[in-house]
This record gives structure tokens, C-alpha cells and sequence, in this order.
């Protein structure tokens, strides 16, 4: 077992949940990337995630957003169980107690887009009924406008 490190390991994993989403995030915006940037998209997105879950503050809500993000990695890269498996993580942490109706209707949209993966157009289409219904429980109208607009891209 290894001695207690010598830096702050809250502060580390406060770091590093945030700094590893935002750097996958900023991977699944760039238009053209290579095969090993593929791979690291991933790899930051499941370090977010395990980072989250070092942390006493995290909630469903935190991992509900880690394993969107990873789901909707693994569609982008075409790998629909990957994909699925992830959704279906998201879509669990969104059912907990206390986590908004905004979590998971993006839960139902990480659901669909792992099933157009699949190719599993009526199953999609079943999520995103859900999520759009869903959506009209949001309260906010810009996150509810976001939500809807993001649906209108699951092809």
C-alpha cells in the first residue's frame, strides 16, 4: 500500500474530475480528430468519472453528467454497447433521489443516441419520447430550449 501523498488529494480529485470532463469535452467539439485522440477522449471522460467518485460531495447528478459524457463519446465513435452500457449508468444515477428532471430527460437522450447507434430507430424513438416529455417538467426555459435543441440532433 502506498504512504499518504504529499499534496492534497481532495484538491487533486476536485482537479481532476472537472479538468478531465472539460478536456474530453473540448476533444468531442474538434472536428477531425485522430485515432489516438479518440482514445484519450475516452480515457478522460472515465477519469472524470472515477475522480467524481473519489469525492464526498459527489452526488447522482455528478455521475449522471460523467456517464452522459461518456456515452455520448462512445456513440460518436460508433460503439453502441459501450454506448448503451454508459446510458444505461446515466440513466440510473439520473432515477436517484433529489437529481432534476433536466438529468434525466439527457439520460433518455444519451439512451436514443446509443440506439441509432445500434441502429435501433424505434427503440431511439421511444427515448426520445421520453426525454421529450421530460423536458416539459423543466423549469428553466433556456435549459429546457437546450435540451430540445440537442434532441433535434439525434439522428
Amino acid at each position: 500500500m502506498a504512504d499518504k501523498p504529499d499534496f492534497d488529494l481532495g484538491a487533486a480529485h476536485r482537479y481532476f474530475s472537472a479538468h478531465c470532463f472539460n478536456q474530453a469535452w473540448e476533444l468531442i467539439e474538434k472536428p477531425n480528430r485522430t485515432p489516438s485522440e479518440d482514445e484519450q477522449m475516452i480515457q478522460l471522460s472515465l477519469a472524470s468519472i472515477w475522480h467524481w467518485a473519489q469525492r464526498p460531495d459527489c452526488t447522482p447528478t455528478n455521475l449522471s453528467v460523467g456517464y452522459w459524457q461518456t456515452a455520448r463519446i462512445y456513440a460518436l465513435l460508433g460503439q453502441a454497447e459501450n454506448a448503451r452500457r454508459c446510458a444505461q449508468l446515466c440513466l440510473e444515477a439520473s432515477q436517484q433521489p433529489g437529481v432534476e428532471p433536466f438529468y434525466l430527460a439527457y439520460a433518455y437522450e444519451a439512451l436514443a443516441r446509443a440506439e441509432i447507434t445500434a441502429g435501433e430507430k424505434g427503440r431511439a424513438y421511444g427515448y426520445l419520447t421520453e426525454a421529450r416529455r421530460l423536458a416539459m417538467e423543466i423549469k428553466d426555459e433556456s435549459s429546457r430550449a437546450a435540451l430540445l435543441a440537442d434532441l433535434e440532433t439525434v439522428r
